[in-house]
């Protein structure tokens, strides 16, 4: 019934457009970078009112797409423009482009707007509005409004767009989600090993430790979020016996505690860190093992009982690829690489994968020359008005800057959008203001802003206690911790509560759901994008 009442509604509509006399509505065909949300603020009207109007369309029409909208312009201004050869749909078409200019910088308004209101309520500052009033309206604190908007402590301004509270993100439909659980009298029995080198830095001062070695640091800080995890669970029920062990830097050492100590009687065992080590108490106990951090090695652990926390490189590429061909109608792909093995391998694949999409215009790959990308290479394969999508598999330095600056100095008719799949160190080195002006999106395995409130109350309750807000080691320790013991303190064992869900923490998301793929290995990704005002915008 509902099918036959929206064919009849389009047989309506069409009747009433194609009434000469009438031209209620009339018909436009959407150019590149324009969506329905921009459609619909030119013409002063409810995104959703449009939608309605053109319910066969969808809420993302590509460019090209014929939509109906209402006519501005009732009159037919054949005569008054002085072209009596154009046909009354040229006219019409015409009235509607007209009703539509837009310029640059209305679109890329609209354009944040539309990204914002994917995580935020925002507000369009009015005439006479103070910070004062609009927390006293939205029912918010003055420094939770300053804390989104650090812009207005100059002041606001007329227009001014402000961030008022986040929104939930919507999850993807077939996303199953882990409900949290815990059996009633559990008792967990948990082993930390990490090579906190106790005795060999027993004399040294904590400056001297603390300020000549990231190890130190990664381990210290790992740790600590692991131990705020347990006391979190511990305030809610769960009785936990913590063993700590330090591992020292050797395979000796781990021998040594594998003898003196019997590691089955564990429920579980976070770490060790190296990966040398992994394999040793691997082979030697029938204990879970937590793999805390990523290791380039971790591909080769088949035994049953380590879980890879940290999803796999190749992982990152297939959960980018994946967005690309499914948001990407047509474009044109540009991959820049390098003459490493790892970054030749990358593009080749993605060549591969994304030729196969018959929508795309064209798959372009731009090595260096003299060690840099030159921007005319740009110019040769990146096309005016259409949509450039340029994909680095490169983290050298030179041409990961020499590729920005030559796509931020393109002509205005030739766009271009940069994604990667590893936000590497040659990324780091580039100001975000760069970063922003191509919207750089990459696959991240963090991303903190998921749960702002979660974040937020972390963030406090660990610097009660630590004196200093957490490091992105301290929230990853504090992630795996809780996330496994959590899983445990259900009763049911970790294979099982891995079928039942994916999990989000505060910076991560756990997802052994992958029925393909080996269980033991998370795949929890987030695809995060640099927005115009700098801020980051997770969009899958």
């Amino acid at each position: 019934m509902k099918y036959l009442k929206t064919i009849v509604f389009l047989c309506i509509l069409t009747f009433t457009v194609s009434c000469g006399q009438q031209k209620k509505y009339v018909q436009y065909q959407l150019k590149e970078g324009e969506t329905m949300g921009l459609i619909a603020q030119r013409l002063a009207m409810k995104t959703a009112d449009l939608l309605r109007l053109n319910p066969d369309v969808g809420s993302n029409p590509g460019a090209d797409t014929r939509i109906v909208i209402p006519n501005k312009k009732q009159n037919n201004r054949a005569t008054s423009r002085g072209d009596a050869s154009k046909s009354k749909e040229e006219f019409i078409e015409a009235d509607a482009a007209e009703t539509l200019l837009v310029s640059e910088s209305e679109k890329n308004r609209a354009a944040t707007i539309e990204t914002l209101e994917k995580e935020f309520q925002i507000h369009e500052v009015l005439k006479g509005e103070t910070i004062y009033s609009l927390s006293r309206y939205y029912k918010i604190t003055e420094a939770a409004l300053r804390a989104l908007n650090p812009s207005v402590a100059a002041g606001l301004k007329l227009g001014q767009l402000l961030k008022i509270k986040r929104v939930a993100i919507k999850l993807d439909k077939d996303e199953k989600l882990y409900k949290d659980v815990i059996d009633a009298d559990v008792f967990l029995k948990v082993a930390i090993m990490l090579p906190f080198r106790a005795q060999e830095l027993d004399t040294l001062s904590s400056n001297a430790i603390f300020g000549n070695s990231k190890l130190a640091n990664i381990v210290t800080d790992l740790y600590l979020g692991a131990e705020f995890a347990i006391d979190s669970l511990r305030k809610q029920g769960v009785a936990i016996a913590l063993t700590v062990f330090d591992t020292e830097r050797n395979g000796t050492k781990i021998q040594e505690i594998l003898a003196k100590n019997d590691l089955n009687a564990q429920d579980i065992i976070i770490g060790p860190l190296y990966s040398e080590e992994v394999q040793i108490v691997s082979d030697a106990v029938d204990t879970p093992i937590i793999l805390p951090v990523y290791s380039k090695k971790q591909a080769a652990f088949n035994a049953g009982i380590v879980i890879k926390t940290t999803p796999s490189k190749a992982l990152f590429r297939a959960e980018l690829l994946r967005y690309i061909e499914g948001n990407f109608v047509a474009g044109n792909i540009i991959i820049v690489g390098d003459n490493s093995l790892a970054s030749r391998e990358n593009s080749l694949k993605i060549r591969q994968v994304l030729a196969l999409q018959d929508s795309i215009v064209g798959v372009h790959l731009i090595t260096p020359e003299a060690g840099y990308i030159k921007k005319e290479k740009f110019m040769e394969v990146a096309l005016p008005n259409a949509k450039n999508v340029v994909v680095l598999t490169t983290d050298d330095d030179v041409i990961v800057a020499s590729t920005f600056n030559s796509l931020i100095s393109l002509p205005k008719d030739t766009a271009a959008t940069v994604f990667t799949f590893d936000k590497a160190s040659a990324i780091n080195k580039i100001d975000n203001t760069r970063l922003a002006q191509v919207g750089f999106t990459f696959v991240t395995e963090e991303y903190g802003t998921l749960e702002a409130l979660k974040t937020t109350a972390f963030d406090k309750k660990y610097a009660a206690k630590n004196g200093a807000l957490p490091s992105s080691y301290a929230t990853r320790g504090f992630d795996i911790t809780y996330d496994v013991l959590m899983r445990l303190a259900s009763g049911e064992s970790l294979k099982k509560t891995f079928k039942e869900g994916a999990s989000y923490r505060v910076e991560s998301k756990f997802d052994y759901t992958d029925k393909a793929a080996d269980y033991k290995q998370n795949k929890g990704l987030f695809i995060v994008k640099y927005n115009p005002d700098l801020t980051l915008t997770r969009i899958k």
